[in-house]
């Protein structure tokens, strides 16, 4: 199949691991996998690794990991986008380790972060199953939807558009077009599936930002999970992007809470699945159909 299966894994460029780790296991409920003096690996479910945070003085994206299920399949897609004209290179050993995956290509992004193809992710020891520090439900939607979605800023909206879906060949899921949740702000954005069918892996929108990732989603499994979270985010005194609320395209409950490196991550909960066979675009003209206020003030305790 030469198209991706899922947005398998992140690694993000981070300049405080230390926070990060709370904020990972204490805020979001994700467990540890491996720790060293420079990265961080972050699991989910039964894979060994589903994010890696590496040290870096600027916070941001370093790479999108791009999953397939086959080694067939992944070498037919590097075939196809190559063809297109993308310098899709094979990286080393090395790297294979580091994102404990078995094979991995990558090819460099308009936007100034790296995708990688790959096959065959580790699953940690059946002795070490996935045992969230915090969540009380069934932990994250994960498996064949992969690990959520990201957001990256756009410097050149059409022309990153067209990467995605005439280049890697994402399959567009909808539109928002919104002129009024924002003032001053025309936000435009695309949202793109891969082939398992989350409503969306990768989103691209137009926007001033001194940094290219806007966001990255995490989907949990129980709704309750979404508002134990949102209460840790407020006790915490952690800044709020937006308050729980409902996106109309992916019918995602969930709210946006800031991390430790200034993007955002949101959580939620009710993701849809596409099926190709009956799926119909649609653009929308509001990105929130009610709530994901971006006036909270989180509760901060008295001392």
């Amino acid at each position: 199949m030469t198209e991706p299966a899922s947005l398998g894994y992140v690694v993000l460029n981070v300049s405080d691991l230390n926070a990060w780790e709370h904020f990972a296991t204490r805020i979001l409920g994700l467990m540890i996998g491996a720790r060293t003096d420079s990265t961080l690996g972050l699991r989910m479910d039964e894979l060994a690794q589903r994010i890696l945070l590496q040290r870096a003085p600027k916070d941001d994206i370093a790479v999108a990991g791009w999953q397939f299920d086959t080694a067939r399949d992944l070498t037919d897609y590097v075939s196809l986008v190559r063809s297109r004209g993308i310098d899709a290179r094979q990286c080393d050993a090395a790297t294979a380790r580091s994102r404990k995956v078995e094979q991995v290509f990558a090819c460099d992004d308009p936007n100034g972060f790296v995708h990688e193809f790959c096959f065959g992710p580790t699953h940690a020891p059946i002795s070490s199953p996935f045992r969230s520090p915090v969540m009380k439900g069934k932990g994250f939607v994960t498996g064949r939807q992969g690990l959520g979605h990201v957001l990256p800023i756009a410097k050149d909206y059409e022309k990153t558009v067209a990467f995605y879906t005439e280049g890697l060949g994402f399959s567009v899921s909808d539109y928002i077009r919104d002129s009024e949740t924002i003032p001053g702000v025309a936000f435009d954005a695309t949202f793109f599936h891969t082939r398992t069918g989350r409503h969306h892996s990768l989103a691209t929108a137009y926007a001033p930002s001194e940094q290219c990732l806007n966001h990255m989603m995490l989907e949990v499994a129980d709704l309750n999970d979404v508002g134990l979270a949102y209460d840790r985010c407020m006790k915490a005194g952690l800044r709020m992007y937006m308050g729980i609320g409902h996106h109309p395209n992916d019918q995602v409950v969930s709210f946006y809470v800031q991390s430790p490196s200034g993007f955002s991550v949101e959580y939620g909960h009710g993701s849809i699945v596409i099926d190709d066979a009956t799926w119909e675009v649609k653009n929308y003209s509001q990105m929130s159909d009610w709530g994901h206020d971006r006036n909270l003030r989180a509760h901060v305790p008295p001392r």
